[in-house]
């Protein structure tokens, strides 16, 4: 957390707001989650917002310097991880502080958007714009935007099993282990299915349940889980809709038989026994 759905929500908060406004002041708390804290104050202040937009799980905020006396300073992006627990709202700068906030960005306005991060797992860095197809090099692909073809064609040529396939963000850039579930139970695939196994069919279903789950989940403005909020500190409604996720024991609303808990890559894996049975062994040949 959080996943595609909710960094899509917060992006599409802060677009309404941010573009056109200048920096006008950068103030840290804790920065251990900051990658060059002083390039950020340095470089930031007089910088305008040019616009926001997602990659992966990342938030970009594209900055223009502009030029002065004819010299055409160099474009940066500020790119933002929320981890588990970070949030980036735009208060007014009087309103009150809440607690574990650690970088302010003061705007024109007279609002501030505020990182706020319990955990300080997340990230933020600043990536100048002739450097970033370099950090995009290492996202994996964009789950909304492949193709049918291209999907198939990516997955089912891999040995390692579906779930950790879809969590693997050099692959797929945004789906975490809500929306893999969710994604999964749709299709009607187990958790531990191994990719190269499936038919073309079943990748098809999988490509079109991302895509639909994802989607859903965008209309609702997220999952909150626990922390997320949207720019608006809004909370999401798609947790209301899951269909497996968190739900072991709990009957499956398709066929009423009990949801079940697997580990794949590490994490918890939900999926309904009937709907998404589990994969046949194959014997080991007796030489």
């Amino acid at each position: 957390m959080p996943e595609l759905p909710e960094v899509e929500s917060v992006v599409r908060g802060l677009r309404l707001s941010l573009p056109g406004r200048t920096v006008t002041d950068v103030r840290f708390g804790k920065t251990d989650f900051v990658d060059n804290v002083a390039a950020i104050a340095e470089r930031l202040p007089g910088t305008r917002v040019s616009a926001v937009k997602r990659l992966g799980k990342f938030i970009c905020i594209e900055l223009d310097s502009g030029a002065a006396s004819g010299i055409t300073h160099p474009r940066y992006n500020l790119i933002i991880h929320l981890g588990m627990t970070g949030q980036l709202t735009l208060p007014r700068s009087g309103e009150a502080v809440a607690p574990h906030t650690h970088v302010f960005f003061g705007l024109d306005d007279g609002r501030e958007l505020r990182y706020t991060d319990i955990r300080r797992f997340g990230r933020m860095l600043l990536v100048q714009e002739s450097e970033l197809a370099n950090f995009l090099a290492r996202l994996g692909k964009e789950p909304l935007e492949i193709g049918a073809e291209e999907f198939c064609a990516l997955l089912g040529s891999r040995r390692a099993r579906i779930k950790a396939l879809l969590l693997d963000q050099s692959v797929l850039g945004g789906i975490g282990n809500i929306y893999a579930d969710e994604s999964l139970f749709r299709a009607r695939l187990h958790p531990t299915r191994i990719a190269e196994r499936l038919t073309k069919k079943q990748l098809l279903a999988l490509h079109a349940a991302i895509r639909a789950v994802l989607a859903d989940a965008i209309r609702f403005r997220g999952s909150s889980i626990s922390d997320y909020v949207d720019s608006n500190g809004n909370r999401g409604e798609f947790q209301l809709r899951h269909r497996v996720y968190q739900r072991e024991g709990k009957p499956c609303f398709r066929c009423k038989s009990t949801i079940r808990r697997v580990i794949v890559a590490g994490r918890s894996s939900h999926y309904c026994p009937r709907c998404q049975p589990t994969p046949r062994q194959t014997k080991k040949r007796i030489h």
